[in-house]
């Protein structure tokens, strides 16, 4: 499975996060370099959203925003690609959950399900994080068999307000026709 997979391209979603440095700017970047990528197409862009910190609390909020993609790569290659263009743009791994220049999370893979120590396939704890499901509701596909559970989790957290997330940003994402300008 490390080859293009498959020809018509998979159906996917990641997660981007930033809290060091100019945030905005990082996700911006990041998302040009996914998109630039001769297999990738960037299909849907959520807002960005402000979020507290989770797991290791004592670091500034994050910028968190979902992708949702088309991909002729396999799900361990788009895993590779993702961590290179961390590595590229500054991400040092030194605390778990900690400050990080760019985060980009692989989250579904079509209808993939996988269990490898490189990879697990759905993300394992996405459904328990709102600084996920709240922009990965503003791209999921109207027939994704999750709407329905990422859709009543995203308006929990975001009527309760304890989840500490809050819209930060509307990113007015181009036509497939048209290039990406950041």
């Amino acid at each position: 499975m490390d080859e293009q997979y498959p020809l018509n391209g998979a159906e996917v979603y990641i997660a981007l996060g930033s809290n060091m440095g100019n945030r905005e700017q990082l996700l911006l970047t990041a998302i040009g370099m996914i998109d630039e990528h001769p297999n990738i197409d960037v299909i849907k862009v959520s807002g960005m959203y402000e979020t507290d910190p989770v797991g290791y609390t004592d670091q500034p909020p994050f910028l968190n925003m979902t992708l949702a993609l088309r991909t002729t790569l396999s799900p361990l290659l788009l895993l590779r690609q993702l961590l290179d263009f961390e590595q590229k743009l500054g991400r040092v791994r030194q605390i778990r959950w900690g400050p990080r220049t760019i985060d980009l999370d692989l989250l579904l893979y079509d209808n993939v399900r996988m269990d490898q120590e490189e990879l697990t396939l759905p993300h394992p704890r996405m459904m328990e994080r709102a600084f996920v499901l709240v922009p990965l509701h503003d791209v999921l596909d109207q027939s994704h068999h999750l709407q329905a559970e990422v859709s009543s989790a995203s308006k929990a957290a975001l009527l309760d307000g304890k989840e500490g997330i809050t819209l930060w940003k509307t990113i007015n994402w181009r036509s497939a026709s048209e290039p990406f300008e950041s």
